[in-house]
């Protein structure tokens, strides 16, 4: 039997966030064992804790979808991390979480503090930008919208890339946010342009700096109620989109509103002259659930 926790992870509220199970003592299990438990679990992510390569590092991990792994994912790491700090702390704390991902090593920061927890993880990929100039009338038909409703201010629909790829599409308003959904089928025409399985809707928040929905269904993922990859790849779509500049921007993401299930990101980036340098991923986490899994 293997030892799993599960979190709700950027949230201070249980229920609410996105769901996380942590599988400890993987070691043994191949990736097809992997694959099975994250199926079974039937979360947008199940993280699979195992001794470090390098025992500098506090542990190597690997991150699966329901459907495939990937090489990086911000929940599990902010989830991760949290849950590692509290098996080795208590009080007041503030430790470095060093986990060897598949993208490379990632640093978190965790800090607790009355009561109060918060990780924040610098993305081992800095993003880049892939494509740009799609088709707004496909991407509107893609999500039962029309093609005035694509794009606002300097913002318009990118791809790019920090690790995995997203498609990035602004819309004009929260209505319309609210009001989008993928529609086949021109929902799979343009995930196979845009040459991703994933897109990450977004526009000016009220009481955050944007509001944002991820959708992913051909990765097993409908929706997603908080993205920390897509977050902290939007730092190259808010460069090429003159949002921001030079220096270093802290800007709050709001996910999973119209799912139910709250979620608070913070986004900080560090950027010179020629484009964004560092990104940083910031939130919380709360435990919902222990218990043990059979192996496969």
């Amino acid at each position: 039997m293997l030892e799993f926790h599960t979190l709700d992870v950027f949230t201070e509220t249980a229920f609410s966030g996105n769901p996380l199970a942590v599988v400890l003592g993987a070691d043994g299990l191949t990736t097809a064992q992997m694959q099975t438990i994250a199926r079974e679990f039937n979360l947008s992510e199940t993280i699979f804790v195992q001794a470090p390569q390098n025992p500098a590092h506090t542990a190597r991990v690997r991150i699966f979808f329901p459907t495939a792994e990937i090489p990086f994912a911000g929940h599990p790491t902010v989830g991760c991390a949290i849950h590692l700090a509290r098996m080795a702390q208590s009080g007041d704390f503030e430790t470095l979480i060093t986990l060897e991902e598949e993208a490379g090593l990632v640093p978190v920061q965790v800090v607790q503090k009355g009561g109060q927890i918060t990780a924040e993880f610098t993305a081992p990929v800095v993003p880049f930008t892939v494509k740009t100039d799609l088709p707004r009338d496909l991407i509107a038909a893609s999500l039962g919208l029309v093609p005035g409703q694509i794009g606002f201010a300097n913002h318009r629909p990118a791809t790019h890339q920090g690790g995995p790829r997203f498609l990035y599409v602004p819309v004009d308003s929260l209505e319309t946010l609210g009001s989008a959904k993928p529609h086949e089928p021109h929902w799979s025409a343009l995930m196979a342009l845009a040459e991703v399985d994933s897109a990450y809707l977004y526009t000016a928040g009220d009481g955050c700096d944007y509001q944002a929905r991820m959708f992913s269904p051909t990765a097993g993922i409908p929706e997603d109620p908080a993205t920390g990859s897509a977050s902290a790849i939007l730092a190259a779509q808010l460069w090429a989109s003159a949002a921001i500049g030079p220096g270093t921007t802290s800007l709050t993401l709001r996910q999973g509103i119209e799912m139910g299930r709250p979620s608070v990101v913070g986004l900080s980036i560090d950027a010179s002259p020629q484009g964004p340098s560092a990104v940083r991923i910031k939130g919380s986490a709360v435990a919902i659930s222990s218990g043990q899994i059979r192996r496969p």
